[in-house]
């Protein structure tokens, strides 16, 4: 079994389908999602609860970054995307017909697989989504850029340079700004789709230690490959095969003691 370092002296296995309204940050429930007559997501039912890491874990292909996308529904770009079930924030359905989709975005932020900086400067690419808003006061973003960026663990790498393109940072500094430009709006939830993937052992190191310091202030859920990382950094992991949640549960109990048998062979390396 995984080894887990995450969850030492936290307190024991939490009931996560009966968590507690005040404790939940989101409720997923009865969801499926097709892409045109194919179905992609089956029947899917879980509580994420507020202030902790959650972590998708499965094969390739299993589904987990499109539940992930479900959340804030950027599945809403992709042609013949249909979702029936409800994800519930606030107990409001984000999938209700009177949502203000780009409103749900800056309560549910997204950090994708790969950096996208934009091709502006450090400082303009953090308070990027303050400019939509419409802020203007130069002490309100000049107080967001720092704020984000210290939250992100960049400032004192960049401070001298907020001016320069965002393209001159190396792989972990770009990923590290694209999560202060999320952060810089505050979000409540926020998303990471595998943000490890492409940097180096000692970037993703930084990532997930930045990843146990932002669940202080927000609900964090992640899509990972690398079992060891969702180990490592979350507090509760769902494995997900086939469009379906197999098991969900704490990470310690999951990476230890699973219940189905499909979990284990996956975490064991038998098949995935």
């Amino acid at each position: 079994m995984i080894s887990i370092n995450a969850n030492i002296g936290l307190p024991g296995p939490v009931d996560l389908s009966s968590l507690p309204d005040d404790q939940t940050a989101l409720v997923i429930r009865n969801l499926n999602l097709y892409y045109g007559n194919t179905q992609a997501l089956f029947d899917i039912n879980m509580r994420i609860p507020k202030g902790k890491v959650t972590a998708f874990i499965g094969p390739s292909g299993c589904g987990k970054s499109t539940l992930l996308r479900c959340i804030n529904r950027m599945n809403d770009l992709v042609d013949g995307c249909k979702v029936d079930g409800e994800i519930l924030l606030h107990g409001t359905n984000v999938y209700d017909e009177k949502i203000d989709v780009p409103a749900l975005r800056r309560q549910v932020g997204m950090v994708f697989q790969r950096p996208n900086p934009f091709p502006k400067s450090i400082y303009e690419n953090v308070i990027y989504g303050l400019r939509l808003q419409g802020v203007k006061n130069v002490r309100t973003l000049d107080d967001a850029v720092e704020r984000s960026l210290r939250a992100a663990a960049l400032w004192d790498e960049v401070k001298d340079r907020l001016h320069d393109n965002a393209f001159g940072l190396s792989g972990g500094q770009q990923q590290r700004l694209v999560i202060a430009r999320a952060i810089a709006i505050e979000p409540e939830v926020l998303l990471l789709d595998e943000p490890t993937s492409a940097l180096d052992p000692i970037s993703t190191l930084t990532i997930e230690e930045l990843i146990n310091d932002l669940k202080r202030r927000y609900t964090v859920v992640i899509v990972t490959h690398n079992m060891q990382q969702a180990a490592r950094v979350s507090d509760q992991t769902a494995f997900i095969n086939l469009g379906k949640l197999v098991e969900y549960a704490d990470t310690d109990t999951l990476f230890t003691t699973p219940k189905n048998k499909q979990t284990e062979d996956y975490i064991t390396g038998r098949y995935g």
